[in-house]
């Protein structure tokens, strides 16, 4: 085949970002969680452009939320439930108007301005509502239910999403507070459903690279502990329990990380970076979670970098390993791991320790303005994800650009 006859049949970039949700979805995530930080952090010194009633720390904690893990959520989804139902997956138009409703959100987050919160609440709703509703018309048309936890913990987000938006507008900080808190708790939740949807799979790969057998079986009883967990304490904290007893379901709901950390020993294969990952990412969120415990029962220190070990440890670790997972197999690749996305990884826990463990009182703070370098090497992790993966997700899959 000719150049110039292969060159006219080639897809747009448009046409291969708009084919499946994860390339599309995967690069602007990773854009938005690199920028945001270093615009809050470094350009704008912990300020917005415009002073609204909602504090410039709130919109911060709803872009990280809504924003960078959001676009993560809506690539996941959009992809995965597919590819589990065997039905056709969104593509194109749809795809695309999902990503204008996300972008117009994260346009009005950039402001602070209290008529951007109304902007916000309208794009963000859009989306957070049609992600349900996606799931419940495949589960409808499937007949099953095995989409029903996804389906729970979505409508789950889109509550919280509501909630927290309507508190922007009405400018109720409490409420947007409580709001933003719970939909944290939720994406821990939602992230628990996906390790353990994905790390049985990527374990017996790992195990058996021929993929001729499954060496290994995790215990049934087990599978959905850590979500199940999760969605306990996150009663708890909407029934307004006390500190100490909400304490204890955090220290639950930690120790059922831990337990899907336990599951990773698997002989000399958990030194593989595909293993470490997600233990990883259950490691950081089970360690956040007991220390929001023990912060609840008197320890000396705050909530605040316990939250911050759970969501930009345990729950940002555990997109940047999907996005390098996922990003090879549904690109025609396999492991391992390429050496960017290891790099990023170990970019992601420095910057999770230099944010951390300062406020812990374990290492002293770093030099400069305050976690400056933290967001220095967030924004390094996802971007060189994004160096190495967008030539992978920018053009057609590996067998089918082979193909004369």
């Amino acid at each position: 085949m000719t150049d110039a006859i292969r060159a006219a049949r080639a897809p747009t970039l448009a046409v291969i970002l708009g084919d499946e949700g994860l390339r599309l979805f995967f690069p602007l995530s990773a854009l938005h969680a690199a920028l945001w930080p270093l615009l809050w952090a470094v350009v704008n010194g912990f300020a917005l452009p415009f002073d609204g009633a909602i504090p410039p720390g709130l919109w911060h904690a709803h872009e990280m939320l809504f924003g960078s893990f959001g676009a993560a959520v809506l690539g996941f989804i959009t992809t995965a439930i597919p590819e589990w139902t065997d039905s056709r997956r969104l593509q194109g138009r749809a795809l695309f108007a999902l990503a204008a409703l996300w972008g117009i959100g994260r346009v009005a987050g950039l402001t602070g301005a209290d008529g951007a919160a109304v902007v916000a609440a309208v794009a963000d709703t859009a989306w957070l509502a049609a992600l349900p509703v996606y799931v419940a018309a495949v589960s409808w048309r499937k007949r099953t239910v095995r989409l029903v936890g996804v389906l729970l913990w979505l409508s789950a987000l889109a509550v919280c999403g509501a909630v927290v938006h309507a508190a922007f507008v009405i400018g109720d900080v409490e409420r947007a507070q409580a709001g933003l808190h719970a939909a944290g708790l939720v994406l821990l939740g939602l992230l628990g459903l996906v390790l353990a949807r994905i790390s049985v799979p990527v374990t017996n790969l790992v195990l058996d690279p021929s993929q001729g057998s499954s060496p290994y079986r995790p215990h049934p009883g087990r599978l959905n502990l850590a979500p199940g967990l999760v969605a306990i304490a996150l009663a708890g904290e909407i029934a307004g329990l006390s500190p100490a007893v909400s304490a204890y379901l955090f220290i639950a709901a930690g120790a059922a990380f831990l337990d899907r950390v336990a599951e990773s020993f698997i002989g000399r294969a958990v030194f593989r970076a595909e293993i470490l990952v997600l233990a990883g990412s259950s490691l950081m969120a089970g360690a956040g979670l007991l220390l929001v415990g023990a912060s609840r029962l008197g320890a000396g220190f705050a909530e605040t970098p316990a939250l911050h070990l759970v969501l930009m440890g345990g729950l940002g670790l555990g997109v940047l390993a999907v996005f390098a997972i996922a990003g090879l197999f549904h690109t025609g690749r396999t492991f391992p791991l390429p050496a960017a996305a290891r790099l990023a990884v170990a970019l992601l826990i420095g910057a999770v320790v230099l944010r951390v463990l300062p406020e812990l009182g374990v290492l002293p703070a770093p030099p400069g303005l305050p976690h400056a370098l933290a967001a220095l090497l967030w924004a390094a992790a996802f971007l060189s994800w994004l160096k190495v993966y967008w030539p992978f997700l920018s053009r057609p899959r590996v067998e089918e650009a082979a193909v004369c």
